[in-house]
């Protein structure tokens, strides 16, 4: 089988936008003459019909971004992939504090910054404990009074994650 032309396919892509403008463009034409019930119905219909699209392709949409978050937060889990996850946070902070500044005309406060900090440290001391170091092992276990499960990073995010579509699901019917 022979493979098209080029100007043949781009001839054919012509002639299928034209048509679909000429359709459009009739079907607007023709609602503007009907009767004012006939426009609130089309008109509310087409709306609907809208809507649910946009919400099926959003929720794929999300699923897609999530499921992509968590294989690579599983990834970075195993080693197969290494996050320098300060710079991350660096760039995240600047660019939330550049946004900021625009949508409320004022930069953030000292207290704002001193969270973040806290975080930060927070985090990294967390990091120290997951790299089982045996003095940090033994006084966090001292610390909680639980040496038996420990709940790591993804159990906590894989059911964070599961409950938010839970209820994105509940809520969106």
């Amino acid at each position: 089988m022979a493979k098209p032309k080029t100007e043949d396919a781009s001839e054919e892509a012509k002639k299928i936008v034209d048509d679909a403008k000429n359709f459009i463009e009739k079907a607007i034409g023709d609602i503007g003459k009907t009767s004012a019930t006939k426009q609130l119905i089309l008109g509310t219909a087409s709306g609907w019909i809208t809507g649910f699209i946009t919400m099926k392709i959003g929720k794929f949409a999300a699923v897609g971004i999530g499921g992509g978050v968590i294989l690579l937060h599983i990834a970075s889990q195993k080693g197969y992939v290494d996050i320098n996850w300060d710079k991350i946070n660096k760039k995240v902070d600047k660019i939330s504090d550049k946004i900021e500044k625009e949508a409320t005309g004022k930069s953030p406060d000292w207290f704002e910054k001193v969270e973040r900090f806290v975080d930060r440290k927070i985090d990294k001391a967390e990091d120290l404990l997951k790299k089982k170091e045996k003095k940090a092992k033994k006084w966090f276990n001292n610390f909680t009074g639980d040496d038996h499960y420990k709940a790591t990073e993804t159990h906590i995010f894989l059911t964070s994650f599961v409950a938010g579509m839970a209820i994105g699901l509940l809520c969106g019917k």
